[in-house]
């Protein structure tokens, strides 16, 4: 039972450093490793060494003095105060802090994550994975909890929606950054009921392209976009992290030009100038463009490809030959966009942004370009090219006859019709079907099976090759030679998550970001979309819960009030949706069979005040909805409204007492006589008066005033009040 119980509790440990010196000589691995314990032990953390895998230790790190811990805890819980992010000011006393509020697992991972990796001078080890003098240190993870892993994908797995408590569950153990993300998921997920019902009652009764179904489509993307900004502000508050997006988290490769004085601080600020930076930042645009050209013609050349293969060729081997523009995409286009990505990345280091949340910033808006072209652009060309053109650009294929001419029979089979070309209708509908339910499919595959078989594929293998050393008789049993018999089943344990993958939430809200783009943008093409991505994103919650529980290793709790520039994505994608849908509703009009290659049938102004009046009408119902929500109280902003009013309250209290406003005396505090007034009038004598003092002589106490006024009413009051009374 002890056995079992120090296992399911980690043995205490808090986190994790893998430190590889494989490629690192002796003399330099030692003094590297010796410079890891003393930062640790500076930050007054405790440490364990065991063996790992392929030239590797693991360093098992815990709190070594919880006095140091409860201090960086109250330091923390002020600074959240003074920025604004907490209501109220902690307790001066630092263990008051910790037993007045209870401390979660996912703070107490943040602050020791922050005391392994904030500088020296903040009283942190200063320890950054593959950075400078850590270049060694590969990874710095805390370990998973596979009991509450367990309980929590069970859970899950009977469940149809989540309960605020079970997001709170989350936050608890993975932080807000995680949990923000289950959130929008869960509210992107509930929201999809309408449109699923609404798209299947629209697939059977009104059809494809309906102008109706567009505006209902529509509204509700105006509606989920402004109500889930209402919501991260209520989970924000519910959290305690509303404004955490203000304490800024300063970049080590951040480079100043010059240090100035701040005027109203007194302190020294480095500065590098904003104007150089806008300057660097103007490389976005012919990067952009590059970006565009590239993936661009990678994907018009193969989209080009197809449209010949499938639609002009008619020789031998045409049913194997309309797969080769896939093959060709799926093997260039993850490679062009990895390079692109790259430069994306190296772009962004120039830039030099201050803070982590601006870098994270500026390289998503630059992720999402890359995105946005790979994702939509092969529908947009089916769209907006091959509909309404398909008759004037199909005869100048013949440039990819080369692609078959080693299968054709004759050249004829290779010639493009110069005349009577006649294009897929349906090929438009086919395209979005394939992008909103087998790409789900696959990207789920690659997401969530994938890595499980080579996960067991690299076991399997390094089994066999500890079973080979062995029969040559070397060490079979490699890094756990040493391994004690009660620490054997922990540390093999260990060092199967030291070889898990990093979680990133950033590429799981970009592939919801990026659903909700085709829903959007092309949903009037084929209604059932919202039935499909309703389908997928409950498979997606669960799925992304064992990810994150088997397949990768335990992600570091950050915090965050919010998904981030991806809000700004999802606006940029709704707003983009109004035009579209207007666009694709006009251009197929005529029962869905759209202008048939020819743009002759295509009326340009007719077109144009479509996308008019419907960008217009997205902006007016925008502002509509965005004015009745914030009429709207909810739980989030009472939960404030009632915090902020009982820290004013206290701190009147304090400052004032509680009965500071009294009811006046009822009895004059002094006797008013002949004598008092004479002895007044003989003391005003011996002293220089002005007539301030004069004026306010007058009348000794309230009681007086009153008598005065009221002898004053008496006089002044009109004869028939005085005879009414």
């Amino acid at each position: 039972m002890a056995h079992h119980s120090d296992l399911h509790s980690n043995f205490g440990v808090d986190y994790v450093i893998t430190y590889r010196f494989a490629d690192t000589s002796n003399v330099e691995a030692r003094d590297g490793f010796s410079s890891l314990m003393q930062a640790l032990a500076r930050a007054g953390l405790a440490t364990e060494v065991r063996n790992g895998d392929n030239c590797c230790l693991l360093v098992f790190v815990r709190v070594g003095s919880e006095k140091r811990f409860a201090q960086q805890v109250y330091r923390s819980r002020v600074k959240d105060w003074l920025y604004g992010v907490r209501a109220a000011e902690p307790a001066r006393e630092t263990q008051s802090t910790l037993s007045g509020e209870s401390l979660n697992e996912a703070e107490r991972f943040r602050i020791i994550h922050h005391l392994i990796t904030s500088p020296r001078e903040e009283g942190g080890a200063g320890i950054i994975p593959k950075d400078g003098p850590w270049k060694n240190v590969e990874s710095i993870f805390p370990l998973h909890d596979h009991t509450f892993n367990k309980q929590w994908i069970k859970k899950w797995s009977t469940m149809t929606f989540l309960k605020a408590n079970d997001l709170d569950e989350i936050r608890d153990r993975f932080g807000e950054k995680i949990a923000f993300y289950f959130a929008f998921t869960q509210s992107y997920f509930q929201f999809l009921i309408f449109p699923a019902a609404f798209g299947f009652a629209a697939w059977v009764i009104l059809g494809s392209f309906s102008p109706l179904y567009a505006i209902v489509n529509g509204l509700w993307c105006v509606t989920f976009v402004e109500y889930w900004k209402r919501q991260e502000i209520d989970l924000g508050v519910r959290w305690g992290v509303k404004g955490v997006a203000g304490i800024q988290q300063k970049r080590r490769n951040f480079q100043h030009e010059k240090e100035v004085r701040d005027p109203v601080t007194g302190e020294l600020v480095r500065i590098f100038p904003a104007t150089k930076r806008l300057g660097r930042q103007l490389l976005q645009i012919p990067f952009a463009i590059l970006a565009a050209l590239a993936l661009g013609t990678l994907i018009a050349t193969c989209f080009g490809i197809e449209i010949f293969l499938s639609e002009v060729y008619n020789g031998p081997g045409q049913n194997l030959l309309v797969f080769l523009p896939t093959g060709l995409l799926t093997a260039l286009v993850p490679t062009l966009t990895t390079m692109l990505t790259s430069i994306a990345t190296r772009l962004n280091d120039y830039e030099n942004w201050e803070t982590s949340a601006s870098y994270d910033s500026a390289l998503t808006q630059k992720i999402f370009v890359l995105n946005f072209i790979t994702s939509y652009l092969p529908i947009f060309l089916t769209a907006f090219v091959y509909v309404p053109f398909g008759s004037l650009v199909v005869p100048y294929l013949d440039i990819f006859s080369l692609t078959a001419r080693p299968f054709a029979a004759d050249e004829k089979q290779l010639r493009a019709p110069q005349a009577g070309f006649m294009i897929n209708p349906s090929r438009l509908k086919k395209q979005v079907i394939y992008f909103t339910v087998t790409a789900q499919i696959v990207n789920f595959a690659l997401e969530t099976i994938m890595p499980y078989v080579k996960r067991r594929g690299f076991s399997k293998y390094q089994e066999m090759k500890s079973e080979r050393a062995a029969k040559k008789g070397g060490a079979g049993a490699g890094a756990t030679i040493d391994d004690l018999p009660e620490e054997a089943e922990f540390l093999k344990r260990v060092r199967q998550e030291a070889e898990l993958d990093v979680y990133e939430v950033a590429t799981d809200l970009r592939e919801m970001v990026v659903q909700y783009g085709y829903l959007s943008l092309f949903s009037v093409v084929w209604p059932l979309t919202p039935v499909s991505f309703i389908i997928n994103n409950w498979i997606e919650l669960r799925s992304d819960a064992i990810k994150i529980c088997v397949e990768m290793q335990r992600p570091i709790p950050l915090r965050a009030d919010s998904i981030g520039p991806w809000l700004d994505s999802l606006g940029f994608l709704t707003w983009m949706g109004s035009i579209t849908s207007a666009a694709l509703a006009y251009l197929f009009s005529n029962n869905g069979l759209g202008p048939d290659g020819t743009p002759a049938s295509i009326q340009g102004w007719a077109l144009l005040l479509a996308i008019f009046l419907s960008e217009h009408a997205y902006l007016l119902v925008r502002w509509g909805v965005r004015l009745a929500i914030s009429k709207m109280d909810s739980p989030g902003m009472e939960k404030e409204r009632a915090e902020r009013f009982m820290v004013r309250k206290r701190y009147l209290e304090d400052a004032m007492g509680q009965n500071v406003i009294d009811a006046p005396s009822n009895q004059m505090e002094e006797n008013i006589t002949r004598a008092s007034l004479e002895e007044d009038a003989r003391q005003s004598s011996l002293r220089t008066t002005s007539p301030q003092d004069h004026f306010w002589s007058r009348q000794r106490s309230w009681e007086e005033s009153a008598k005065v006024g009221a002898s004053l009413i008496e006089k002044m009051a009109p004869k028939e009040t005085k005879k009414e009374q």
